[in-house]
């Protein structure tokens, strides 16, 4: 293993990516920008065997990969001596700017996200409260998304969009041809219970006078699935569960007062909830003919065994099945540093035997991707004035994005998965569904070089304060992982190099992160 050093090598040490004054005159003649050595190469396809290359970079991207490459022919080299090389991750779901502002938001955790390896963030982004502040229509709103977006990612990052208003489905056309956004969303709670519990003006909370509810929903699909038959490549996202039942059940989970903490939230939001969300949806889907559907952050046994029987009922419809690497690596008796309500999200954490459940359709191959749902909210926001066990008042979500391919490494190796899924299931199937795959997802000549350079064996304790993220916590806090991201590449650039244990490490690109216009063909 490379020993990384206690302070980053001096500014023309080859390891940061520059060269001494000894290497100009082979710099002059060197064809590839960078070589990295002894990389064993996980490509996301279980028929292919990890082996060990040297891959060539040029212009960003992959332009040789061989058992030897010369590294005289580099300006540059990286002695990654036996680590595995994971493709960069393709984070499915973020929310970056829910809580704080956009451009700050973007630049400190897309930090968080390369450290985890992230170096594609797809986040959800909206009008109503929260995010920008903003409602009205997306001819204004996606402009000044776009202009406070460049410039402060250390990744690249694109957009998926949740039509709130009327009007917004008829923009549906305009924000794929103009923004390229061709992934949209719907919350099906919305509209009768809040993002945080219930509550009784959500027109205020959307800041919209529309009505948001099933015949929207419906509107959405039949747009999307006339947009569809025209030739885009669109798809929709769903976060399934009812309002209704969610009111109904918070109510009762308050009144008869027997539960608390993680317990009680995840009874307030119970599993057929979600069940019978999936069902409506892709009943929708169906009746709507819209043919690319994806079942957000299902939690459950009652969510994924329901998302499991519609796709034997609509076998037509191209379902994608989300899980997140919280709802994976928690459940509803965890410490969570002692703080349960830090792990408070929308739809709650589980018990474990619906944990256990979501690992055991992992293996069958009933899941289509693993992401962080990253949502930074600060101690602060998160409980503010609220009593240690009213998790009610408790803000949602919570950040994971750093800690989503060591947990998942770690915690998948550990049930039999191999490094192929892993790198299938945090990157290619992500790529694929939403755009990306002619440049991300993989590691192959003519796609962009992001590589994750992973040390599978390195053991070590999950510390808030070790993030970059300006949450300031995990739920996480004290789990014990084995697999640590040592460095990440993107386009051939180092965005991240890991300092060891208690330090945040290195971010020495900048944030040279760039929009990804779908389809995306590459920088």
């Amino acid at each position: 293993r490379v020993q990384t050093p206690a302070a980053p090598p001096p500014s023309g040490g080859r390891d940061s990516g520059g060269m001494a004054e000894s290497d100009a005159k082979r710099a002059r003649t060197s064809d590839l920008d960078l070589v990295v050595k002894n990389v064993r190469v996980v490509r996301p396809y279980d028929n292919m065997p990890v082996r060990q290359l040297d891959l060539g970079i040029r212009g960003g991207k992959y332009v040789e990969m061989a058992e030897c490459i010369d590294a005289s022919r580099a300006k540059d080299y990286i002695d990654a001596a036996g680590l595995l090389g994971f493709p960069g991750v393709c984070d499915a779901h973020m929310h970056v700017g829910i809580y704080d502002q956009l451009e700050k938001d973007a630049e400190q955790e897309s930090k968080a996200a390369a450290m985890g390896g992230v170096t594609s963030m797809l986040s959800y982004i909206r009008t109503g409260q929260y995010y920008l502040e903003m409602g009205g229509p997306w001819s204004k709103f996606l402009p000044e998304v776009m202009r406070r977006s460049e410039g402060h990612y250390w990744a690249d990052y694109c957009y998926h969009i949740a039509p709130i208003e009327s009007s917004h489905i008829q923009e549906m056309r305009m924000a794929k041809e103009q923004f390229h956004i061709t992934s949209f969303k719907i919350f099906m709670f919305y509209g009768g219970h809040g993002l945080h519990g219930a509550s009784s003006d959500q027109q205020s909370f959307l800041m919209s006078q529309d009505k948001y509810d099933m015949g929207h929903f419906e509107f959405v699909m039949r747009e999307l699935s006339a947009m569809a038959k025209e030739g885009a490549d669109v798809c929709l996202s769903l976060h399934c569960e009812i309002a209704d039942i969610l009111r109904a059940y918070t109510e009762k989970v308050q009144k008869e007062g027997k539960l608390t903490g993680l317990h009680a939230y995840s009874a307030a939001r119970p599993q057929h909830s979600e069940g019978l969300a999936v069902f409506i949806a892709s009943y929708l889907a169906n009746e709507t003919d819209l043919k690319n559907i994806n079942l957000l952050h299902l939690t459950s046994r009652k969510a994924l065994e329901a998302a499991i029987q519609m796709k034997g009922l609509f076998p037509h419809i191209n379902f994608r099945r989300e899980v997140t690497i919280g709802h994976l690596l928690l459940d509803c008796d965890s410490c969570c540093g002692g703080q349960p309500l830090h792990a408070k999200v929308n739809p709650p954490i589980r018990p474990r035997e619906d944990v256990e459940f979501l690992w055991e359709k992992i293996l069958e191959g009933e899941v289509d991707w693993v992401c962080s749902d990253h949502a930074c909210c600060s101690g602060e926001q998160k409980v503010g004035k609220a009593r240690e066990d009213d998790i009610f008042s408790a803000k949602s979500g919570f950040g994971g994005t750093e800690w989503l391919l060591p947990g998942f490494f770690s915690e998948g190796t550990k049930r039999g998965l191999t490094p192929q899924r892993v790198a299938a299931m945090t990157s290619r199937n992500v790529a694929e569904r939403y755009g990306l795959s002619a440049a991300k997802g993989d590691i192959d000549i003519g796609m962009d070089a992001d590589l994750v350079l992973f040390d599978p064996s390195e053991t070590f304790t999950i510390h808030g304060k070790d993030s970059p993220s300006t949450q300031g916590y995990s739920p996480l806090e004290g789990l014990e992982v084995t697999g640590r991201v040592k460095r990440t590449l993107l386009r051939g650039q180092t965005i991240y190099i890991d300092r060891g244990a208690g330090q945040i490490g290195d971010f020495p690109a900048g944030p040279i992160g760039k929009f990804m216009a779908r389809p995306y063909k590459g920088a």
